[in-house]
């Protein structure tokens, strides 16, 4: 009896994509709400914290890392704004 063999399969499977569509989602949506809420109240918590603390390399730390969350939002945002303008941008089909 003889094993067959898999048969290599080199086209494509549908659903599949060789880049993301220029479509955001509604999950993709409620995502984005997420990380943008989770790094403004990092934010918060940073800035709340660094002035609860009296060790200025502690406030220096966490000033810093408050920064970062600071940086993230205004990255996710740049990103949902620019897909916003693409989206509008492009004739309804």
């Amino acid at each position: 009896m003889q094993q067959q063999q898999p048969q290599q399969n080199t086209t494509q499977q549908p659903g599949t994509y060789q880049q993301p569509p220029n479509v955001v989602t509604t999950k993709d949506s409620l995502y984005f709400a997420d990380m943008l809420s989770w790094n403004l109240l990092a934010m918060k918590k940073a800035h709340f914290f660094a002035s609860q603390c009296q060790d200025q390399e502690v406030v220096s730390a966490i000033e810093k890392a408050g920064q970062m969350h600071q940086r993230h939002y205004q990255k996710i945002l740049t990103h949902i704004q620019g897909q916003n303008q693409t989206q509008q941008q492009q004739p309804l089909q």
